[in-house]
């Protein structure tokens, strides 16, 4: 192909011209190609942008692309930033280095509206329409290779990135350590191509191993919003001034809140009382976040891309600012908070047989630990024994009914432990254990349990919308593998039966108190379905109750927010236009807390944006636990320790730690010279010759050979060498010939169902 003639070195504003009415992403080479420039013409060029970058007049964008100064280049690389109640995503830039502030731009979807989600990333080509930018998509990326966050370490003169993920086996050249030093923990971004893969750092986050920074990886790995916006905190700051209006006066009740005794938060207080017909009445109040955050404003904006507040052994990333979350929306003893006010009739049977709601005043009596409240109900004294009589034993009381109605339908009774990790004043572990079930907890889920039915019940009988909690029955798919998995402890399944949360109570009751019953109990924690929030109802299958929503934690979920607004319109509880203590405008806060019109006809997004969220903060603490107990462990690498055996797949087995958690993985070619016969119905591996055999549920010692807290990943080794480690030994009709595999890694047969 001939080359174009040159008509000499373009103009500052001829290349202005041509990047933005070029729709492609525009480079060096396609200005010279364009101009015919060859030769010097070309280092002439490369000296003209240089220039122009230099006045201010173009910037550079990832891939040497150029685009005009202040603009964003035509094709570049997006990360979506939030996802409004109308399903619209809104993305920024993956990369802004210029002084301004970084745009926001309208992603143009193509196909189902709300496809993507907060910290997806696409490839978009960008258009200026009006004052803003609108993003057409025109590819999805993977949400991993968006940054990584690794540690940095230093091998004959050269710098690798060693990534935090658990599956991530591969270090990464760092080709620019920025700031940075062997052994920090940094965030670093993917460069050049595959097989030539390098790192380049662009930011330094500290020392990985500081028990702080476990949460913190997590933070950066799954883009957890962490800092608020200044005009979210600003409005916080004002929202908290408002006057509490004119509301019905609970505060000469001994209202009561019991929460843990490391509870940064209290959103739910608890009162009950006996009835001359042997009932009870109860109110559970819960703070009235909706008069605060107020639909639209900054704070909600917020809100909702965060979605809930996220837990973590050393801090909490709230939902909302800490002025409210841990000020004046907290319920707090002996101080006048707004209420959202349940007020329940409770029948002696423990059937709620009225309801109502009511915009409150309260003034919590005390906040009480779980284990003070426990102690005085049961007769030990404690700070709480004071308020044993006029608080506690009616509470213990309507408790008691309410045990009756929920045993009479039978919900999913699942007693597995949560890992409690104890930190001392600078963050470090000081132990890992159980966290101890008592009675007190059981008593403040059920009474929570009982508002949220209320609130469900009281918005449908007022035709209002509703979002819900949806728990969907298993899938035959997940019942077929539970029965496989059952069999193996000669427990029989049958999958003709209706399938009720009974049903698998009556699992765990012919499994008594075999050393396996933890196990069996986990299997079918994850044969259920993962519940998610949405406007049509489906029933909570765990709880065996037909409506049920979220309206008790409004600080820490927006899903209960979002429930408060549809009850202050059902029950017209709105106070009228808002006024600040103390004087002063509050011109700029809504006059309205209910839930808008807009709100209500985009409640099936909002639905899926919530539930993402709360996959992610999941996700994030249980990666978080998981780094601090293996920290914890890593002062007994080589030690051996009690375990038990929770996964088996044809590669090898994953034990976790007795009274501990964090799984570790015993590789098959650890297990003996021998073939193992892998058996997907039963989860085992089974030698061929000795017929030593490891499955789902067993009890073995093993040797920690590894404990990184950067990963939050184990490894174990047999006490006594391959083979070493007791085992089932059992003998199985048929079984085969060990088949004889070279050169193959791993010594195992596959046995499908």
């Amino acid at each position: 192909m001939p080359k174009p003639k040159s008509a000499g070195l373009p103009s500052r504003k001829q290349i202005l011209d041509f990047i933005e009415t070029t729709p492609t992403a525009v480079g060096k080479r396609e200005i010279a190609r364009a101009f015919g420039l060859h030769g010097a013409e070309k280092i002439a060029l490369k000296a003209l942008l240089k220039d122009m970058g230099d006045e201010g007049l173009i910037d550079s964008a990832p891939g040497r692309a150029f685009h005009k100064m202040g603009g964003i280049p035509r094709v570049t690389v997006l990360r979506v930033s939030d996802v409004d109640e109308s399903g619209i995503a809104w993305a920024v830039p993956e990369r802004w280095e210029a002084s301004g502030p970084e745009p926001r731009l309208r992603v143009q979807e193509r196909g189902r509206k709300g496809a993507l989600g907060v910290g997806d990333r696409i490839l978009a080509r960008t258009e200026e329409a009006g004052r803003g930018w609108i993003a057409h998509p025109m590819k999805k990326l993977a949400r991993g290779s968006e940054l990584m966050l690794g540690v940095l370490r230093e091998e004959g003169g050269k710098y690798w990135l060693q990534g935090v993920e658990k599956k991530e086996r591969r270090d990464f050249l760092v080709s620019d350590c920025g700031e940075a030093g062997a052994g920090d923990l940094v965030l670093a971004e993917k460069a050049g191509r595959p097989p030539r893969v390098t790192a380049r750092v662009t930011q330094r986050l500290g020392d990985p191993f500081e028990p702080r920074s476990f949460s913190l990886i997590a933070i950066h790995k799954l883009g957890i919003p962490n800092v608020f916006p200044e005009a979210a905190i600003d409005e916080a700051v004002t929202v908290a001034r408002l006057e509490l209006g004119a509301r019905e006066d609970l505060r000469h009740l001994p209202i009561v809140a019991i929460d843990p005794a490391d509870a940064r938060d209290h959103d739910d207080a608890v009162w009950a009382a006996p009835r001359d017909d042997g009932g009870w009445d109860a109110i559970v109040a819960i703070a009235d976040v909706s008069y605060y955050v107020r639909p639209g404003s900054a704070i909600d904006r917020e809100a909702k891309k965060r979605g809930n507040s996220v837990y973590f052994p050393d801090r909490v990333v709230p939902m909302l600012p800490e002025t409210l979350s841990a000020g004046i929306c907290s319920l707090k003893a002996g101080e006048d908070r707004a209420a959202m006010a349940c007020h329940l009739t409770i029948s002696a049977q423990g059937a709620i047989t009225a309801w109502r709601f009511s915009r409150a005043v309260v003034r919590l009596a005390a906040n009480i630990a779980y284990e003070d409240a426990q102690a005085a109900i049961d007769g030990k004294g404690g700070p709480a024994a004071a308020l044993l009589d006029a608080a506690l034993k009616p509470l213990w009381g309507c408790w008691a009914a309410l045990g009756r109605a929920r045993d009479k339908r039978a919900p999913l009774d699942l007693d597995l432990p949560e890992r409690r990790i104890l930190l001392d004043e600078k963050g470090r572990i000081l132990s890992v254990a159980p966290r101890e079930r008592l009675d007190a907890h059981k008593l403040i889920e059920d009474y929570m349990i009982a508002a949220n039915v209320a609130a469900a019940k009281g918005l449908e009988g007022r035709k209002a919308p509703v979002m819900y909690r949806v728990h969907e029955p298993p899938s035959r798919e997940k019942l077929v593998a539970l029965k496989d998995y059952l069999k193996s402890f000669e427990l029989e399944f049958a999958l003709g039966q209706v399938i009720r949360p009974a049903t698998f109570n009556r699992v765990i009751e012919r499994v008594g108190d075999a050393d396996y019953r933890p196990q069996v109990m986990e299997q079918i924690l994850r044969t259920q379905t993962q519940a998610y929030y949405a406007p049509l109802n489906q029933g909570h299958f765990g709880l065996a109750l037909g409506s049920y929503a979220h309206f008790t934690s409004p600080i820490r979920r927006y899903a209960d927010l979002l429930v408060h607004r549809a009850l202050v319109g059902a029950y017209g509880l709105d106070l009228g236009k808002p006024r600040l203590t103390g004087g002063g405008k509050a011109g700029d806060i809504a006059e309205s807390t209910a839930l808008t019109e807009k709100e209500a006809a985009s409640m099936e997004a909002l639905g899926e944006l919530i539930s993402q969220a709360e996959r992610r903060a999941m996700m994030a603490e249980r990666d978080t636990v998981d780094r601090y107990v293996a920290a914890y462990l890593s002062e007994h690498v080589g030690q051996v320790v009690e375990t038990r055996i929770t996964g088996v797949q044809n590669f090898g087995f994953f034990a976790t730690v007795e009274g501990l958690g964090g799984d570790g993985l015993v590789p098959v070619s650890m297990l003996g010279p021998e073939y193992f016969r892998y058996e997907e119905a039963s989860h085992s591996l089974t030698g061929e010759d000795s017929e030593t055999r490891y499955t789902i549920g067993q009890r073995l010692p093993l040797r920690l050979v590894e404990a990184d807290p950067v990963t939050g990943a184990l490894r174990f080794d047999l006490v006594d060498g391959p083979g070493g480690a007791p085992a089932e030994r059992r003998r199985r009709p048929g079984a085969g010939r060990p088949i004889k595999r070279r050169g193959r890694p791993a010594n195992i047969r596959h046995k499908s169902r």
